[in-house]
């Protein structure tokens, strides 16, 4: 069972595969941002990659992290699945941007169907 560190909250187990967004959400209990409910389209779910970063992105992220200019700078948590441990800073939570709410719930699965290709950097 992989563990996530999620910087300043702590270490969690979590279910291999399971979403970094819903684990980062249910497992270590933050209110990461997911305004458009995990489906790579609006950026808010962003986190950086403090330690374990996963070497495949999906076409989705890497089109809306260049629409953005935040290739390798920052992820998507909506797009990467917990394969391995990993250590995070989340950088968009309901406290930080003044919501009033993350956004719908993401699915278990990603969204939209995930091509993963090699991480551009």
């Amino acid at each position: 069972m992989p563990e996530l560190e999620v910087e300043g909250v702590g270490t969690f187990d979590v279910d291999e595969d399971r979403r970094l967004v819903l684990a980062i959400k249910d497992d270590a209990g933050v209110n990461i941002m997911h305004s458009c409910e995990g489906y790579a389209r609006c950026s808010t779910c962003r986190v950086e990659m403090l330690e374990g970063d996963p070497e495949d992105m999906t076409q989705a992220e890497l089109r809306m992290l260049e629409m953005r200019d935040l290739v390798g700078e920052a992820r998507l948590s909506c797009q990467i699945l917990v394969e391995h441990d990993m250590k995070v800073r989340v950088l968009m939570t309901v406290e930080s941007v003044g919501a009033s709410d993350p956004g719908g719930i993401p699915t278990e699965e990603v969204t939209p169907e995930a091509i993963f290709d090699e991480r551009p950097y």
